[in-house]
C-alpha cells in the first residue's frame, strides 16, 4: 500500500479524551476515531491489525476441530428469561442494550450468546453421537458500560470471539477446556504478548470454574496475585490466601470503654494501642434480590482485612433461594437516603457490634415496590472465628468493647464465609513459605466450565447410549479481539509511539523515501517495495510529499516493526534499516536488504509459535 493513497492522518498532541498511553497512541496514529462515548471507528490500519488477530484466532480454533458460525446480534428477551438472566443483564448489571420492536416484543443486543447457542443446540442436537460439539464466532458485541473509558479497552461496541462446546459429561468438557487453555495460550504467544493465565470469578456467566488470560500492563484494570514458584495465579476478585497471624490480644477482661472519635480501624487501633488484627469490624451492606427482597447484611471480619464484594455477592447468591430469588441484582453500602427508608433509629456507624439489634430495621414494603427483610443476615469471615478477647463495637457511638469472646459475650453467626480480599504479601495456601506478588493485567480471554446451568434451564438435552434424556454439559470460551489489539499497544510502546509485534502489525515493513525529488531514492524504494510484496511481506511505501523528519516520526508513531530508508547511503549501494523495537540502525547492501528483512520477519513469526 502506498501511504499517499491511504486514509492517514496523525496527531501531534494527545487527545483530551484519552487517559492511558494505548488510547492516546491509537488516536494519534490514525488507527481509530471516536464516534460516540464508547463507540469507535476502526480505520484501515487498525482493521488490518484486527484481521491478523482474527486469523490467528481462527487458526488456533480450527486446529482444535471447532467450527465457525455466526449468531444473531439481536436476541429475544424470552430466551434470556428462560435462563433467568434478563433481569440481571438489563437491571442488575445493566449492561444489555434492550429495546421493544414494532411488534411490542422485547429484544436485546447481544453482550454474549449462551442463550442463543443453547437454543440452537436444543433444536439440533439429538444424540450422544453428535457430541462433543464446539462452535465459535467472531462478531461485534454490545455492552452498555456505565463509564466507557480507555478506548477499545472498555467500549460499548467491540469485536469478540466467543465459542461454546457441548458434551455428554464433565470429563469431555474438561478435555475441551484444557484444549482451549492451550489454544488461548498459543493465540497470545503468537500475537507476541506477555501474559499470565489466572484463576477467575465466573461472574454473571456462571459455571463451576474459569480461567482468565491477562496481558500484563501497568494500565491494566485488573490486579493479579501470583507466587514466584509459578504454581498459583488469580485475579484479586477470586484470589485466596492465608492472612497474616493475628497478634494476641492484650485485653483479658470484657468491658466497654469510651473511645471518642474512633470510627475507623486505624483511629481505634491507635487510640487503644492495639493491633488491627485484634479487632472485629462489622460492615453493613444492602443486597437486592431479583425476587424484590431487600436484605441487610452484617459482615464481621478482622480489622486488618477488607471485604471482597465479588466473593460476598457469590455467597449471597448461594442464599438467594432463601429469599425467593436466583440472583443478586445489586449490592452496596446503604447511604443515608437508603437508611431513612428502613432505619428505626440512627445507626451507630463506626461503632457497630456483631449483635447489632434487628430492632434497627423497619421491615416490610419500601420504596420501589420492594420488600425489606426484618432481620439482619449475619455473616462472619473465617479470619475472626478463632479470635480471643477481641475488640469490637458496642452499638453506642463513641464506645467500643474490649476482651470479647465468641460463645460468651457474642454469639458466633452460623454462616462462616471467606469474603476477605487477598492481598500482596499474604501467604499462599499451597505453600505458606510463598508470598503473593502483585501485577496489573488486562483481561483478554476467559474460559468457563458452565456445566448444565443453561441446558437445564432452556431444556437442551441429548439421548445417551442407554436411551436416557440428559442435559447437555457446556463450556464457554471468549477472546476480546479489539481489546487484544489495544492491549498489545499498552504493553509495547515507547515515547515515540507504538511498537507492534511482527505477527499483528498492520504492515511488517515501511519503505521510506526521504526526498521525493530524488529519482534514485524513488526508484530504489519502489523496487524494494515490489520485491517485498512478491515475497509475501506486508509492506507500506511512504511516498508522500513530506519532509523526511515527518516521515520518520510517523513511522515511529504507527509502530511498523522495520523501516527501510533509501537515503544518502544509496550512493554507496546501501540503504538504512531501522528495527522499531530496539532502535538499532544498520546500513545494508541494497541487493541484500529484502532477503535480510524477510528472514528476520520469518524468524520472529516462527519463534512465537
Amino acid at each position: 500500500m502506498r501511504l499517499s493513497q491511504m486514509l492517514f492522518v496523525t496527531l501531534r498532541e494527545d487527545p483530551a479524551e484519552a487517559e492511558i498511553p494505548s488510547h492516546k497512541l491509537l488516536l494519534r496514529a490514525g488507527y481509530t476515531r471516536r464516534i460516540a462515548s464508547g463507540v469507535y471507528a476502526y480505520l484501515p490500519l487498525l482493521l488490518r491489525v484486527l484481521n491478523k488477530i482474527s486469523d490467528i484466532v481462527r487458526d488456533e480454533m480450527n486446529a482444535t476441530g471447532a467450527q465457525e458460525c455466526l449468531l444473531p446480534q439481536l436476541q429475544p428477551a424470552e430466551l434470556w428469561r428462560e435462563s433467568g438472566r434478563w433481569e440481571t443483564y438489563t437491571k442488575a448489571e445493566g449492561i444489555m442494550f434492550s429495546l421493544i420492536d414494532r411488534r411490542q416484543q422485547e429484544m436485546g443486543l447481544g453482550p454474549t450468546h449462551e442463550e442463543v447457542i443453547t437454543a440452537v443446540a436444543r433444536d439440533m442436537v439429538r444424540s450422544y453421537r453428535q457430541l462433543p460439539l464446539h462452535l465459535y464466532q467472531i462478531q461485534t458485541k454490545f455492552r452498555d458500560e456505565i463509564r466507557p473509558r480507555f478506548g477499545l479497552m472498555r467500549g460499548r461496541e467491540f469485536i469478540m470471539k466467543d465459542g461454546y462446546s457441548f458434551h455428554t459429561d464433565e470429563g469431555s468438557l474438561k478435555d475441551t477446556y484444557q484444549e482451549m487453555y492451550t489454544a488461548y495460550s498459543n493465540i497470545l504467544r503468537r500475537c507476541g504478548l506477555e501474559f499470565r493465565a489466572v484463576d477467575a470469578d465466573s461472574g454473571a456467566i456462571g459455571g463451576s470454574g474459569s480461567t482468565e488470560f491477562m496481558v500484563l500492563a501497568e494500565a491494566g484494570e485488573d490486579e493479579v496475585l501470583y507466587t514466584e514458584d509459578g504454581k498459583y495465579a488469580a485475579n484479586v476478585e477470586k484470589a485466596v490466601s492465608l492472612p497474616g497471624e493475628a497478634v494476641p490480644s492484650s485485653f483479658t477482661t470484657f468491658e466497654k470503654l469510651e473511645t471518642p472519635n474512633t470510627p475507623t480501624i486505624d483511629s481505634l487501633a491507635k487510640f487503644l494501642q492495639c493491633s488491627p488484627t485484634q479487632i472485629v469490624k462489622n460492615v453493613l451492606y444492602q443486597a437486592v434480590y431479583d425476587s424484590g427482597k431487600v436484605v441487610l447484611v452484617l459482615v464481621s471480619l478482622r480489622g486488618d482485612q477488607d471485604v471482597n464484594e465479588v466473593k460476598l455477592t457469590n455467597e449471597l447468591t448461594k442464599l438467594a433461594a432463601d429469599y425467593g430469588g436466583t440472583a443478586v441484582l445489586s449490592l452496596g453500602v446503604p447511604d443515608e437516603a437508603a437508611q431513612r427508608q428502613w432505619a428505626t433509629k440512627p445507626l451507630p456507624l463506626g461503632y457497630m457490634a456483631p449483635d447489632l439489634g434487628d430492632d434497627y430495621i423497619q421491615g416490610g414494603p419500601i420504596q420501589g415496590g420492594q420488600e425489606l427483610e426484618p432481620a439482619f443476615l449475619r455473616l462472619v469471615d473465617a479470619t475472626v472465628t478463632d479470635l480471643k478477647h477481641f475488640v469490637t463495637g458496642s452499638n453506642e457511638a463513641g464506645h467500643h468493647t474490649v476482651g470479647g469472646n465468641w460463645g460468651q459475650e457474642f454469639t458466633l453467626p452460623k454462616t462462616v464465609v471467606d469474603v476477605r480480599k487477598a492481598a500482596a504479601g499474604d501467604r499462599a495456601l499451597h505453600n505458606p513459605s510463598q508470598t503473593l506478588q502483585t501485577a496489573r493485567g488486562i483481561e483478554i480471554g476467559h474460559i468457563f466450565q458452565l456445566g448444565t446451568k443453561y441446558s437445564e434451564k432452556l431444556g437442551a438435552t441429548y439421548t445417551s447410549e442407554t436411551g436416557a434424556e440428559l442435559p447437555l454439559v457446556m463450556g464457554c470460551y471468549g477472546v476480546g479481539v479489539s481489546r487484544l489489539a489495544q492491549a498489545a499497544v499498552e504493553q509495547s510502546h515507547d515515547k515515540n509511539g507504538i511498537v507492534w509485534p511482527v505477527a499483528i502489525a498492520p504492515y511488517q515493513v515501511i519503505v521510506v523515501i526521504p526526498n521525493m525529488g530524488d529519482d534514485l531514492q524513488v526508484e530504489a524504494a519502489k523496487a524494494i517495495y515490489k520485491a517485498l510484496l512478491a515475497l509475501g511481506v506486508d509492506a507500506l511505501l511512504d511516498d508522500r510529499d513530506e519532509r523526511a523528519g515527518v516521515k520518520f516520526k510517523d513511522a515511529d508513531l504507527i509502530g511498523i516493526p522495520y523501516r527501510i530508508v533509501t537515503g544518502r547511503a544509496l550512493g554507496d549501494g546501501k540503504v538504512e534499516v531501522v528495527e522499531r523495537s530496539t532502535g538499532i540502525v544498520q546500513e545494508v547492501a541494497l541487493t541484500e536488504v529484502v532477503a535480510l528483512v524477510k528472514g528476520w520477519i520469518d524468524d520472529e513469526l516462527l519463534a512465537s509459535r
